[in-house]
């Protein structure tokens, strides 16, 4: 019989007895016990393993929007880039051969003996053969060609292509850039897309940093091996083992702190952009985020600017000891810098041309002529955050300002399309720097006088040049755009055509008075306004007067007209100034600067329009998609007829007034139209001309408002004709208005005229306001006169013949005789 107190052989296993220290009684433990243990323990690790599951699962979850919201977003802040306007070549263009080559020098095209391909040209004589790279404009592509150019009399005499397309009528080349307005952080990049990368530079970039891109998911375990056995036997860190999508995201979302954290996050990193991206769209992101090297404050980011900054080209022109420096230098740009530590950056170049061959990249024909090749480094780079044109440059950025953001601008990579002409803006400077010393070398004084200048095109109001300090790359102070200088005479134009729209009270022939005037201001006091040659001279021609420069004619006739009509015709041509209809600024007592009196004669030179100035054309993203135009805008502000009359005026000025040197150097038949300006004390000194397509504003001064001893006929005015006359430039031929007469005028009198008067000459009038006297002069002045002395003698002797009449009879009545023959007195009085 069993004992049901005994236990089971299964059970039996299950049971341990012990013995508790003081009782013998066997105590039994409770069953399941390590069972259990080992369950929780199964569920405590279950429990860490979901919950850092999560927890990681949470954490991908936060990386992952990190990496989308600034990948696919705003992937880099890449600067505004400026352009300056294409040159567009066609046939009678007024072009030299030199003038084209310099075009190309600052394309940074290379002159050779034979086109290699895309930015080489060969210059021969009479023509240039050149290979144009094409550039992605506002309105469109322009694709590379090969064309020639020829030359005579100084013009373009045709255009011919090389590379068997239709001969162009018209080529626009791409545009010259001029500046780069960087980000806060002083990053610089010119984006590049992976189609524009040349497939060698890939393949050896790919050698260098990552063989199995194409096949590893963010993270090369293969490689972390290989490059852990070399550091092991080498015995120290001699190879990393990131791969580039390691190396991009370290670049763009992490610092370079050495820690296990951050490698960890590089890693989990690495892994979601390769989810998302292809491996395409990551090797494009790495080659525009690389750091390859620093330029002062600026930092050079990715293959394309590290291109233009070392080599001056493009990717696309980059040979192949080019690629092999270029992916050299990533390992080290400061380490391997071809420009401070040339040998060094020879031994890393050989070094890639080696793995080049080692991987059948090239021959080891080709990498050995590589390794004679000099580096080739550019002595001359573009010059991060310095401009050649920075007078320019800061009229561009206030005009931007208008429109746009500070951020927009420095992170957006939008592209600037300027007017700046860099020929006519190289003849500016030189105007500016030769002429000056010679102006301070007749006074026997050095670097006291500054200048600024300003040139518009005339036909649409773009500017062409600024130069706003004698030093020109000097950013400092713009006195083009800045200094805010008394006028003197420039004025006067506008107080003379105020006079003029109303032709029946003033013409170009009005007499003014030119006698000591003496003008009571509203203070009180007297102001007697003073000739430059501190003579009056009665009389004078209204033409002449301007001519002249003539104070005293002026001051007359503006307060005639009223002041506040000068005022008014100043706003009108483009003046924003709050102005004070004082007398005295008749004779230019207010401040403007060289661009605002650009502006004023703007409206004069195109005939009586408002065309705001403008210096850009056009804005596009860095694509090249347009986001905003600058058009043309014309607002008439001025009659044809007073426009036509004043510009008539301003020639004379320079015809035989104040700014008749200009013909020593520029033909009279241009028909230059324009006026010297004088400040009290030779303090400013301006000259404002034009010609049918150009408008020279000329400031010559000292900036601590001293004395220069220099009128606008000695100072300002040279500086103009040396920058107007290397200019091309069209004859001012003004179209005559329908309602306009040419009569013949006696300067002296300011009366019709005849071939009877000596120095007569033809005025301009509007319809019906010609004088309509004869001038003493005339023949038919004479004629008259002679008439009326006969007309005057014969009524003498009438009156006199009558008067002998009247006594004869009164003496036969008082003689108490009649007349014998009343018949035959009767006769006789009838032949008398």
């Amino acid at each position: 019989m069993t004992d049901p107190t005994s236990s089971s052989p299964d059970s039996a296993e299950d049971q341990s007895e012990s013995t508790v220290p003081g009782n013998d009684s066997p105590v039994k433990k409770r069953p399941g016990f390590f069972k259990a243990l080992f369950s929780l323990l199964g569920v405590m690790l279950l429990s860490v393993t979901v919950l850092g599951s999560l927890a990681l699962g949470v954490y991908m979850l936060h990386l992952d929007g990190v990496i989308r919201a600034q990948f696919e977003g705003k992937r880099w802040s890449v600067p505004a880039r400026v352009y300056a306007r294409p040159l567009e070549l066609f046939p009678g263009l007024p072009l030299k051969t030199a003038e084209l080559a310099h075009e190309l020098d600052l394309l940074r095209y290379r002159q050779v003996d034979r086109i290699e391909g895309p930015g080489t040209y060969i210059q021969n004589e009479g023509a240039v053969e050149v290979f144009l790279r094409g550039f992605a404009f506002w309105d469109g592509a322009e694709r590379p060609r090969q064309i020639r150019v020829a030359f005579e009399e100084e013009k373009v005499a045709g255009l011919a292509s090389l590379d068997g397309q239709d001969d162009p009528s018209l080529v626009r080349m791409e545009p010259i850039e001029i500046a780069v307005i960087y980000p806060d952080q002083q990053e610089d990049r010119v984006l590049v897309q992976r189609t524009e990368i040349p497939p060698v530079l890939v393949d050896t970039l790919l050698a260098m940093e990552d063989r199995n891109f194409y096949t590893h998911f963010g993270v090369d375990p293969r490689g972390v091996i290989r490059a852990l056995m070399v550091n092991l036997k080498a015995g120290r860190t001699v190879q990393g083992a990131s791969t580039l999508t390691q190396q991009l995201v370290k670049n763009y979302f992490l610092t370079s702190e050495r820690s296990l954290r951050r490698k960890i996050n590089e890693a989990l990193m690495a892994l979601l952009l390769e989810w998302h991206y292809s491996k395409d769209d990551l090797l494009e992101a790495y080659s525009n985020e690389i750091y390859l090297g620093q330029d002062g404050g600026r930092a050079i980011h990715g293959i394309g600017l590290a291109s233009r900054f070392y080599f001056n080209r493009p990717l696309a022109e980059l040979d192949l000891h080019h690629v092999a420096l270029l992916v050299g230098l990533i390992r080290g740009p400061s380490s391997y810098d071809p420009r401070r530590r040339p040998e060094r950056a020879k031994q890393r170049r050989a070094l890639v041309l080696d793995v080049m061959v080692e991987q059948s990249l090239i021959s080891q024909e080709d990498a050995e002529i590589a390794k004679q090749m000099p580096l080739d480094v550019a002595a001359d780079p573009p010059r991060g955050g310095v401009t050649p044109y920075p007078a320019f440059l800061k009229l561009v950025q206030q005009q931007l300002k208008e429109d746009y953001k500070k951020e927009d601008l420095q992170s957006e990579g939008l592209q600037i399309f300027t007017t700046l002409d860099p020929q006519v803006q190289a003849i500016g400077e030189n105007a500016i720097v030769n002429v000056l010393p010679n102006l301070e070398k007749k006074r026997r004084k050095t670097d006291e006088l500054q200048g600024a200048a300003v040139v518009v095109n005339t036909q649409n109001g773009e500017v062409m040049a600024v130069v706003g300090d004698r030093d020109v790359r000097r950013a400092g102070f713009n006195r083009a755009l800045d200094a805010q200088r008394s006028i003197g005479s420039l004025i006067k134009p506008l107080v003379y055509l105020t006079a003029l729209e109303y032709p029946t009270l003033y013409t170009l022939a009005t007499l003014l008075d030119d006698s000591r005037p003496i003008v009571h201001t509203s203070g009180g006091k007297r102001w007697e306004p003073q000739n430059y040659d501190k003579r009056f001279h009665g009389r004078v021609m209204l033409r002449d007067a301007l001519a002249k420069s003539y104070n005293v004619p002026t001051v007359r006739l503006g307060l005639d007209l009223d002041v506040i009509q000068v005022v008014d015709t100043m706003r009108r041509l483009g003046i924003d100034q709050d102005l004070k209809p004082y007398p005295a600024l008749l004779l230019g007592a207010v401040d403007l600067s060289p661009i605002e009196v650009a502006q004023m004669y703007e409206a004069l030179a195109s005939g009586g329009y408002h065309i705001p100035l403008r210096a850009i054309r056009d804005v596009t993203t860095s694509d090249g998609q347009p986001l905003q135009r600058y058009p043309l805008n014309v607002e008439t502000v001025v009659a044809p007829g007073p426009a036509y009359l004043i510009i008539k005026a301003m020639q004379r000025v320079v015809e035989a007034g104040t700014a008749k040197a200009i013909n020593n150097k520029i033909p009279e038949d241009m028909g230059i139209a324009g006026k010297t300006g004088t400040t009290d004390d030779y303090r400013d000194s301006w000259f404002a001309g034009f010609s049918g397509n150009r408008l020279a504003v000329v400031w010559v001064g000292r900036d601590d408002n001293k004395s220069t001893g220099l009128s606008g006929s000695t100072g300002a005015l040279p500086v103009w004709i040396e920058l107007m006359k290397d200019l091309n430039l069209q004859p001012l031929e003004l179209a005559s208005p329908a309602d306009l007469d040419e009569v013949l005028i006696d300067p002296r009198s300011g009366l019709l005229a005849d071939s009877g008067c000596r120095g007569a000459q033809k005025m301009p009038f509007l319809a019906g306001s010609a004088p309509k006297r004869m001038a003493p002069c005339s023949a038919r002045y004479a004629r008259a006169q002679q008439k009326k002395r006969e007309e005057a003698d014969y009524w003498a002797r009438q009156n006199a013949s009558t008067a002998n009449q009247d006594t004869s009879s009164a003496n036969q009545r008082s003689r108490g005789s009649g007349s014998a023959d009343p018949m035959g007195d009767f006769f006789k009085r009838l032949l008398d």
